[in-house]
């Protein structure tokens, strides 16, 4: 098992290495050329073009079904879900085809009213019951992997 994680604006990279590293579970951060993140122990970073999808095509190529993914980008959930891949949010949402048909639904209706000229909510500010529930999700994960 391997965690690949869309670490370009991932807030909760230093507890996927602190849980990772505790079980020896190696995790590879995926990162257009354009961010700075340095390796570590039992993690790998993997430096992709800065073009549109490069990330999300990566990990795609990459990722099998003994892994799992932490993304924010509903498009490259719903791709690694197709693949067997088992993918987590950075909020902790578990990701799963019971849920992504109306998460990529609510994205396209979003961006369809602001190709219109509408105004849509950004994200809610990150709260710590974000990062324990993203922590007791990833461990509730891994634990199915091992």
């Amino acid at each position: 098992m391997e965690i690949f994680v869309d670490a370009d604006a991932c807030p909760v990279r230093d507890i996927i290495y602190g849980e990772a590293h505790k079980r020896g579970i190696h995790i590879i951060m995926v990162v257009s050329m354009a961010h700075n993140i340095y390796e570590m122990a039992g993690m790998d970073v993997l430096r992709v073009d800065s073009s549109f999808q490069a990330v999300d095509i990566a990990i795609v190529n990459r990722a099998s079904p003994q892994d799992i993914v932490v993304t924010s980008d509903f498009g490259l959930a719903s791709l690694v879900l197709g693949n067997g891949v088992r993918a987590l949010s950075p909020s902790g949402r578990i990701y799963s085809e019971q849920n992504i048909d109306s998460l990529l639904e609510k994205r396209h209706a979003s961006a369809r009213q602001r190709r219109g000229g509408g105004r849509v909510k950004g994200p809610k500010a990150r709260r710590r019951e974000d990062d324990d529930n993203f922590r007791k999700n990833l461990l509730k994960l891994m634990e199915e992997k091992i």
